[in-house]
């Protein structure tokens, strides 16, 4: 069954943490861009961090300029040079477990961060209420384009403690954002590893799982990321067949996860998810029963066995 597939979540105890923050920084045919990464990074006013470095199989010539700039980092680093493509949330665990930093940023190698943001999330995060402490996963804060326009709506509150599904589904923040996250709590997830290689799985996957396990996100209003908009490597803008697995196995984690609480409250997104699974359906080799049988809600699956024959149709 596809939801074999699933990440596991099983709390691990916590450790000693070399650093404050480890920044993760995925590399794919960045050759044009991933200097200015470095640039942002060494500009922090925060020091007590690290960064891990992967390139994942790029094409172009990203590994020669990444080595170029090496000796010009201020900062501790760790570069993996990735012959084969295996994908951003491969590479993430990859980085995860390599990890010493207390809290874990993933930082795109487009993109850029203002010379404060370290230092913002860790006094957004210091100023989370101690009894809450324990509850929350991460910080997300804001991000503006490359033409300085601010990215998305205004918070419903400030800060707005949620989870990932709520935040999204009630308040309407599915807009690009950027967080820190417990390096605790991603060492925390075991994913199988038959998913990695097999296309683009998506980030929210591991928001997901921290909304099932009733932890919280602090968002703030502070605008700490340049995000460059038009990206050609967005998970949007790729062919389904590369992205069919993914987005198949978050609409069952989706459905399953929320169904309980969620399904009478938002149907129309549980339904949007199920569309979702039957269009990834005609790129997977897997039968009607498989889906089925990873469906937990029985009303869903009176539903999906109804979509089932239609679904050439999508």
């Amino acid at each position: 069954m596809l939801k074999n597939l699933l990440p596991v979540f099983n709390l691990i105890e916590e450790e000693i943490y070399k650093y404050k923050f480890t920044v993760f920084v995925p590399v794919y045919n960045a050759a044009e861009t991933i200097s200015l990464v470095f640039d942002s990074l060494n500009a922090q006013t925060f020091k007590d961090f690290e960064v891990i470095i992967i390139n994942d199989g790029s094409s172009d010539n990203s590994h020669e300029v990444i080595n170029s700039k090496l000796p010009d980092l201020s900062f501790d680093h760790t570069y993996i040079n990735n012959i084969v493509n295996v994908n951003k949330f491969g590479i993430l665990f990859e980085a995860v477990e390599k990890a010493k930093g207390e809290f874990f940023i993933i930082h795109d190698s487009d993109d850029q961060c203002t010379s404060n943001a370290l230092e913002t999330f860790l006094r957004q995060y210091n100023s989370i209420p101690s009894e809450l402490k324990d509850k929350i996963s991460g910080v997300t804060c804001k991000c503006k384009n490359q033409f300085g326009e601010e990215i998305g709506a205004k918070l419903p509150a400030d800060p707005l403690y949620s989870n990932t599904f709520e935040s999204s589904i009630k308040y309407g923040l599915s807009f690009e954002k950027w967080g820190l996250v417990k390096t605790r709590l991603l060492k925390s997830i075991k994913i199988d590893k038959f998913i990695v290689g097999k296309g683009m799985i998506p980030e929210s996957f591991i928001w997901m799982i921290f909304a099932k396990n009733k932890f919280l996100t602090k968002y703030c209003s502070d605008v700490i990321r340049i995000y460059f908009v038009d990206n050609q490597n967005s998970l949007s803008t790729l062919k389904y067949d590369k992205k069919a697995l993914g987005m198949g196995l978050y609409a069952i984690m989706f459905m399953n996860y929320f169904y309980e609480d969620y399904l009478l409250v938002y149907p129309k997104h549980f339904i949007k998810r199920l569309v979702s699974l039957l269009m990834a359906s005609k790129y997977l080799k897997y039968t009607f029963k498989d889906y089925y049988q990873s469906i937990d809600s029985v009303i869903l699956k009176i539903i999906f066995s109804v979509l089932w024959p239609f679904k050439s149709f999508l």
